[in-house]
């Protein structure tokens, strides 16, 4: 491997660790203000959200409303299945089922 590379993954996993690890020493010892707390339990919803609206709307590299977008016909058939029963499991496994069907099936 070349060593360029490597010292690129080196310093990502540098930066990664540190930034954590400082955030973990400068918050144990002063604790987080609340609001801050408040805020920080949206972040991974907006992390989600940001990576996968773009895969079920944008399958193509273009906006695909239609009844032909199997990603987006999973994801709905996915995000009902976890608002109604709050399983991921479930939710999973029943949004890879319909987008197994919707291509097995070429709906």
């Amino acid at each position: 491997m070349r060593i360029e590379i490597m010292m690129i993954i080196l310093g990502m996993g540098a930066v990664t660790f540190f930034t954590r690890f400082g955030s973990l020493a400068i918050f144990r010892q002063t604790g987080m203000h609340p609001s801050w707390e408040r805020w920080l339990k949206h972040v991974p919803t907006g992390i989600l959200t940001a990576l996968i609206v773009p895969t079920l709307l944008l399958p193509e590299g273009k906006v695909d409303l239609s009844l032909n977008n199997h990603y987006l016909i999973a994801g709905i058939i996915a995000a009902l299945v976890a608002y109604q029963s709050r399983n991921a499991i479930l939710t999973m496994s029943l949004g890879m089922a319909a987008m197994f069907i919707l291509r097995w099936f070429n709906f």
